[in-house]
């Protein structure tokens, strides 16, 4: 039964979203704009752009497997305040965005925003960054693109991977749809990677984020161990807050 309820319950696993009413007002201390940018497949996808004065670059983002915009805009602009522009996107089904979800819609929709932000800054000043289940959006992506950085919080060497150490007596790799296989893209990245990720996250092991930065050729890579961190907490370490001021300067 519960091998079953995982085939067919995956997507409500994996995927956490809130909705929020189309009408709905963001509010933000710092400057933003709200947009819906329309997929080929007839898709919206309700994004926040903050934007400072005289900006050090630009930031997109990809949020975390929980919530929409009213939570993840809060949160980036963490960002805003290190004089950072910061693109966020809501996934399908997440807030106001719409369409339907599959794992190659949501790669393809995470290379629709950075093209967007491409028309409005150059390759040199994006900095892709992931935060749990958006590090396998923003590996695809940076596999595929020439940004700054590439960026992952709390990531995964696979979902595949996440699901055999918490659901050991199944066959996950026949079972997944989604699979989000982060160490076969992250070969093709060849900006610098940095990945942070605690010791106590029990959400995505740091077994599996240590696994995906071993399987990294190339040599510009950091890893950043987050000791006693959780999964959604990491922001609130010295070790975090120094070292992205030090990747992002």
């Amino acid at each position: 039964m519960i091998g079953a309820s995982l085939y067919y319950f995956q997507e409500k696993i994996i995927f956490r979203p809130t909705k929020l009413a189309q009408n709905f007002t963001f509010k933000f201390p710092n400057q933003f704009e709200e947009l819906f940018l329309k997929t080929e497949d007839g898709a919206s996808i309700n994004a926040l752009h903050f934007k400072v004065d005289k900006p050090k670059g630009v930031i997109l983002y990809f949020h975390g497997n929980m919530g929409d915009l009213n939570r993840w805009g809060k949160i980036t602009e963490f960002f805003v305040e290190l004089n950072y522009d910061v693109f966020v996107m809501d996934y399908r089904t997440y807030g106001k965005s719409t369409g339907l979800l599959s794992e190659q819609a949501l790669y393809d929709d995470a290379e629709m925003c950075y093209n967007y932000v491409l028309k409005q800054y150059n390759e040199s000043e994006i900095t892709i960054y992931g935060r749990s289940l958006g590090t396998g959006m923003a590996t695809y992506l940076a596999s595929k693109k020439k940004s700054k950085n590439l960026i992952l919080e709390t990531p995964y060497y696979s979902l595949t991977d996440v699901a055999k150490r918490r659901f050991s007596m199944y066959p996950s790799e026949k079972t997944l749809r989604y699979d989000f296989p982060s160490y076969k893209y992250i070969q093709k990245v060849t900006c610098p990677i940095s990945i942070f990720h605690g010791t106590n996250d029990r959400v995505v092991p740091y077994a599996s984020g240590e696994k995906l930065f071993n399987s990294i050729q190339q040599k510009e890579k950091n890893f950043f161990t987050i000791e006693n961190a959780g999964h959604n907490n990491l922001s609130e370490f010295k070790v975090y807050q120094n070292q992205i001021l030090e990747i992002l300067k």
